[in-house]
């Protein structure tokens, strides 16, 4: 039987920008080097860094999202009716800060033309195992900036904006299908900060009720998972936050995991269990028994020492007594640059741990 994704050896996305692209980047910035220039560099890298994941053993590679500068902006900004929002408030992580940009949404949402469909065909292109297009989850439009980043003009009804978010993913979708993507993901901060009581707080600070945003936010995703075709799968990778080896949430799953897990039609879901953060295993027993399954992200991408692989096993055989170990996968617990400024260790100390993965994974599991 041919393997279906996600994978026992997986990624969650993002990797390291080479210095060739980071260096085309600034001169960009810089007006030094055109669009198509750019262009040029990018494909370069991406052919590059996609024969590098096919050589360590992984049968999904993604672009390493090396045409985008954030992991979710980027993608937002190409919808109808968002846009990116200079001089906004920094994006606060443990020890440190992101530079000053985010979205707003000044009119009605929507999906068309999204330029993300060309990257993931050039992708495509350049592969010959499965390629993986991830772009944030839709709650992440809503839950960045709140209701105060959302045109009142244009949305005076708040469930309005919540259903053409949710419709706009749905024809996201369809337009990821159409271009030939069969293994789709949706990158999630916000599961993992309604387990944080801090974050949850900070909700309530703002005018809002976090536990109506679950319900709200699993509505659109739902509605998004229902335009899956029989033969795509789509999964999640829910995030505590990745910038320059930091963080922002902590809190174990228990808050979420039944709606997450169990109520939620993803395929697969990536889950952070690199750090005590995360809590223990027990929220997996929300796992319905069959074929979805849960990526252990038990490989940290935050620094470059690589895990010791007994304790790897060890982990896997923990997580065992709550879900079927048949049922899980292993990747890094995240991407290794969120942002384009990337998490603090070195492209060989990343490609050590991919190698790593794809290693303990055979060990497991016996093929990937």
């Amino acid at each position: 039987m041919t393997p279906t994704p996600p994978f026992r050896a997986d990624e969650v996305g993002s990797l390291l920008r080479p210095a060739a692209l980071k260096r085309a980047r600034t001169e960009f910035a810089e007006g030094k080097l055109d669009a198509d220039g750019l262009r040029a560099v990018e494909d370069d890298c991406i052919r590059h860094v996609v024969a590098r994941q096919e050589q360590v053993g992984l049968q999904a590679v993604t672009d390493g999202e090396f045409r985008r500068s954030w992991w979710h902006f980027d993608f937002l900004a190409g919808l109808d009716g968002v846009e990116m929002v200079q001089g906004a408030k920094a994006i606060q992580f443990a020890g440190v800060q992101t530079k000053s940009e985010s979205i707003g949404v000044t009119g009605k949402v929507g999906f068309s033309d999204h330029p993300m469909l060309d990257h993931f065909a050039f992708l495509k292109s350049v592969t010959s195992v499965t390629p993986k297009m991830t772009i944030p989850s839709p709650s992440v439009l809503h839950f960045r900036g709140g209701r105060a980043a959302i045109s009142k003009d244009v949305y005076p009804d708040i469930e309005s904006f919540f259903a053409d978010t949710a419709e706009a993913y749905a024809q996201a979708v369809r337009g990821f299908y159409a271009a030939g993507c069969r293994y789709l993901q949706f990158d999630d901060t916000v599961w993992a900060y309604l387990c944080s009581e801090k974050e949850r707080a900070a909700v309530r600070e703002r005018g809002e009720d976090p536990d109506a945003l679950k319900v709200a936010y699993a509505g659109m995703i739902a509605h998004a998972l229902a335009a899956k075709p029989a033969d795509m799968v789509i999964t999640t990778h829910v995030c505590r936050g990745n910038f320059r080896s930091s963080w922002i949430s902590e809190g174990g799953y228990e808050p979420v995991a039944e709606v997450l897990l169990n109520d939620l039609p993803y395929d697969g879901y990536f889950l952070e269990y690199d750090t005590e953060r995360a809590g223990g295993f027990e929220p997996l027993r929300f796992l319905p028994k069959g074929e979805k399954r849960v990526v252990l992200g038990l490989v940290t991408s935050k620094f470059g020492e690589l895990e010791d692989r007994d304790g790897v096993h060890a982990r896997i055989e923990e997580a065992s007594r709550f879900a079927p170990v048949e049922q899980f996968c292993l990747s890094p617990q995240c991407g290794f640059a969120s942002t384009e400024e990337g998490n603090v260790l070195s492209e060989e100390e990343q490609w050590r741990k991919l190698g790593f993965i794809v290693e303990v994974a055979r060990d497991v599991w016996g093929s990937l």
